[in-house]
């Protein structure tokens, strides 16, 4: 049985999160994206009465999704009538529980540039992430961090 070529399968990794947005800040700092403008796709919902206006925020001045967000890296392209990132994103998603036991199931590991781990680990700090512990083995050093609500990264 030969396999059929196929298209590559599109994703985003999707984040829970109490505060969606200030994880969105958080990470399109840290990596610099860009945090989605979905106004013009929400602004037509509300228009159609297809959204209430609960289900939105006042996000950087424009309206945003209350319970999501989505940051995207900015040279990939995208839905220009929905902002919706086609390429590299995370969304967070708004969530009632406080994340669950001390270990992620997934993670992103951040590769700054040569000799820059230090000054990157010290960057994101600055906007508000925390330090475990670093690491040294056989294999390989890093730094082992949380974000504003405690999700583990890798800075390597």
């Amino acid at each position: 049985m030969t396999a059929k070529a196929s298209s590559p399968v599109h994703w985003k990794l999707v984040v829970d999160a109490n505060d969606p947005h200030a994880q969105a800040d958080f990470w399109a700092a840290a990596l610099g994206y860009e945090v989605e403008d979905n106004s013009a796709l929400i602004e037509r919902l509300l228009q159609l009465g297809a959204l209430p206006v609960a289900a939105t925020v006042d996000f950087h001045g424009r309206p945003a999704f209350r319970d999501l967000v989505a940051v995207r890296h900015p040279d990939d392209p995208y839905e220009e009538e929905s902002g919706t990132g086609l390429g590299r994103r995370v969304l967070f998603q708004r969530v009632p529980e406080p994340k669950p036991g001390f270990k992620n199931r997934i993670h992103l590991d951040l590769h700054p540039a040569e000799g820059r781990r230090a000054s990157e680990v010290e960057r994101l700090r600055e906007l508000g992430a925390s330090v475990l512990r670093e690491v040294k083995e056989a294999g390989g050093e890093w730094v082992l961090m949380t974000d504003p609500e405690g999700n583990e990264f890798c800075v390597h």
